[in-house]
């Protein structure tokens, strides 16, 4: 991972799982996550959950764990998709998967 601190593009990712889960699931879940920043592209992860801020209208503070990943660009994002190491993530953790959301947006100087 480089030292880049403005990415080209942002890709926020929202998980739900499935109830249930236990807390070994939950950390193979979370180690499976941090492992997506060993591919080539990623310049940054952050790996959140939801925060206890007041309930407003316009917050979704419904899902369970959130991933933000900094790429330089669209090409590092695309790379991603079809790195071994994102697949390998997907494969094993797809069935913890209830929901997923996707966010990508260029960001603008």
């Amino acid at each position: 991972m480089s030292e880049t601190t403005q990415p080209g593009m942002a890709h926020t990712v929202y998980f739900w799982l499935h109830d249930g889960l236990s807390e070994d699931e939950l950390k193979s879940f979370e180690a499976g996550v941090r492992s997506l920043e060993a591919s080539p592209t990623v310049r940054r992860l952050f790996l959140g959950k939801p925060a206890a801020t007041p309930s407003r209208g316009v917050v979704n503070n419904s899902f369970d764990y959130s991933l933000v990943l900094w790429f330089d660009d669209v090409a590092g994002h695309d790379a991603y998709q079809i790195s071994p190491v994102h697949l390998k993530f997907v494969e094993e953790h797809e069935a913890k998967f209830k929901e997923v959301r996707v966010h990508d947006n260029v960001v603008l100087e």
